[in-house]
């Protein structure tokens, strides 16, 4: 299944249980959903059967578990589901519950994963949207709990478990890809410390637990219907639900997430800094209609990208990225360009040329960002099928859109066009060679 792509569930898939804190009978069923829709709970056991959308904006309470809440509708303990659904791939799903909480299982994920195997996963013909995380971001917390999200090509996690008094203190390291997440991270079960049982009772909490479906630490002891499923499993189940949990920023991020004593609590307040980081990056793009993708590169992104210096450089910014084969960039044309003295004077328009030249270079920005490319220069080969449709005159704002339509090896070919206020102004055919400086 192409990576690039969003992907939702085949068909429905159902699974029945006992929920862990409220300890009632359960039946969750997963559902498909559009592109773009991402992930919502449903309560089909009220009336109007409403909707919470999994967003952090909607977290109410993480103690022990995740609780999410519209109104007063409410539904707990979703970071497992969460976990699987990111876990294996799926971008778009529905959850119904007949409950206010999903079915515990073995208290892993693993039942969700069986449960997401036997519906299938397609892909979608939407792009995936994917953030990467280009600056370090950190969160600490007053009980000593440290997150730090570091800039990765892969989404990786890193997490040390501490527990009361330094017990079972545990480490556990991995990229997250579906494959390693099914085998190594999803069998991991909840845990609990014996000392914190009773105020968990007494709180009307844990009251569906049972040594089948978590994990009782009593001292230095394990207490558990079978033996450890790893040495580390503590850690893992850590990895497990911060991955649920971040995924209530709404988005999928390339970034290494390295923590200390994660916790409910600090798992969605750092999902809350991701969602506000986000859309602190895409304000920096101007407004424009245009197609869901995840960068935004300024001028100094690009200068280290491109060869081209004033007055050549035809690219103020990329404001956005769909998959790794669409970009789009902006060039701010003022009457105070170079070439309009001596081009029309006494009625400036922008040269179509440079139209075409403000059109490869987005092109090159489009292969130049493959790891493989970086450090390359792009070089004309030829312009096909080109078109220019309406003048760009000053004061206008050109919108230059580039898709890789061919690329192999060193060679690329890139459908293009150039946009005014929404009406193209010129389009081309371009192909073009990288090689190396």
């Amino acid at each position: 299944m192409p990576a690039d792509a969003q992907h939702t569930l085949a068909a429905a898939a159902t699974l029945e249980g006992t929920s862990l804190h409220t300890g009632g009978k359960v039946t969750l069923t997963l559902k498909p959903a559009p592109e773009n829709h991402g992930f919502k709970f449903r309560r089909v056991d009220i009336p109007d059967e409403p909707f919470i959308d999994a967003d952090v904006d909607k977290v109410q309470t993480v103690e022990r578990a995740t609780t999410l809440a519209e109104g007063s509708v409410k539904v707990h303990t979703v970071e497992h589901v969460l976990s699987a659904l990111c876990g294996l791939g799926v971008d778009n799903a529905i959850i119904e519950m007949d409950s206010n909480e999903p079915p515990i299982g073995d208290g892993s994920s693993k039942p969700f994963v069986e449960l997401i195997k036997k519906a299938g996963i397609v892909a979608q013909q939407a792009a995936r949207k994917t953030w990467e995380v280009r600056e370090p971001i950190h969160h600490e917390c007053g009980d000593g709990s440290l997150l730090t999200i570091v800039p990765s090509k892969t989404f990786r996690v890193s997490v040390t478990n501490v527990g009361p008094d330094g017990r079972f203190a545990q480490y556990f390291s991995s990229e997250v890809t579906p494959e390693i997440y099914e085998t190594e991270i999803a069998p991991a079960r909840t845990f609990v410390y014996y000392e914190d049982v009773k105020p968990l009772l007494e709180k009307g909490l844990i009251k569906g637990g049972s040594l089948e479906n978590a994990v009782v630490v009593r001292g230095d002891q394990v207490m558990s219907k079978e033996p450890v499923r790893y040495d580390n499993e503590f850690a893992r189940h850590k990895a497990l639900d911060l991955i649920g949990d971040l995924m209530l920023s709404g988005k999928r991020i390339l970034g290494h997430v390295i923590c200390v004593k994660p916790g409910h609590g600090p798992n969605t307040q750092l999902a809350a800094i991701i969602k506000r980081e986000y859309s602190r990056m895409r304000s920096l793009a101007a407004p424009f209609e245009i197609p869901s993708g995840e960068a935004v590169l300024d001028i100094n992104d690009i200068l280290k990208i491109l060869p081209h210096r004033y007055p050549f450089l035809m690219v103020d910014r990329i404001i956005d990225f769909e998959g790794d084969t669409k970009c789009t960039g902006v060039k701010n044309v003022t009457v105070n360009e170079p070439f309009f003295p001596g081009h029309f004077p006494d009625h400036p328009i922008m040269p179509g040329v440079l139209q075409l030249e403000a059109m490869a270079q987005v092109s090159s920005i489009v292969m130049l960002r493959k790891p493989e490319n970086v450090g390359k220069i792009g070089y004309f080969m030829s312009a096909d099928k080109v078109k220019w449709r309406r003048p760009v005159l000053p004061g206008d704002t050109l919108y230059i859109e580039a898709e890789m339509t061919r690329s192999r090896g060193q060679i690329g070919t890139a459908r293009c066009r150039c946009l005014v206020n929404g009406e193209t102004a010129s389009e081309a055919e371009l192909k073009f060679a990288l090689v190396d400086k």
